[in-house]
């Protein structure tokens, strides 16, 4: 594996993307309901929460710039080209990376399955979407 270059409107580009994924994904529209409710969340608490959300964002972005500068290299280490190509990474990434740290902390913190499909679709969806626009830019 070698070091490539950062792009950074590629990684601002896709963080900026997977944020947006999660926005709807999270959102009343798809799985928010049902989210809340397995998180024990309600409104009250909801809005109790959002003081603290411009934190919270960033942090979350923060660390999405990490996830796409690490999905950048596996991308560009593996000479991925193709959109085709990007998906795979993305999923492989997401398979042995995500998605079995996800389940892991599923089953040593007692979580509903359906939490863990929840949470891991959203990742799962993030990473796609990510490995799309860096392939088509990197």
């Amino acid at each position: 594996m070698f070091y490539t270059p950062v792009n950074i409107p590629a990684l601002l580009s896709s963080a900026l993307v997977s944020m947006v994924v999660g926005f709807v994904w999270y959102s009343p529209v798809l799985f928010g309901k049902p989210w809340m409710k397995l998180m024990g969340l309600n409104a009250k608490k909801m809005k109790a929460a959002q003081k603290n959300m411009s934190k919270t964002y960033g942090l979350s972005f923060v660390a999405t710039l990490v996830t796409a500068f690490v999905l950048s290299q596996f991308i560009s280490s593996t000479l991925t080209i193709t959109v085709n190509e990007g998906l795979m990474v993305g999923f492989l990434g997401w398979l042995g990376f995500t998605a079995t740290t996800l389940f892991t902390g599923v089953l040593f913190n007692e979580m509903p399955i359906k939490l863990f499909f929840i949470n891991s679709g959203y990742q799962l969806a993030s990473m796609l979407t990510m490995s799309v626009v860096l392939t088509l830019w990197v």
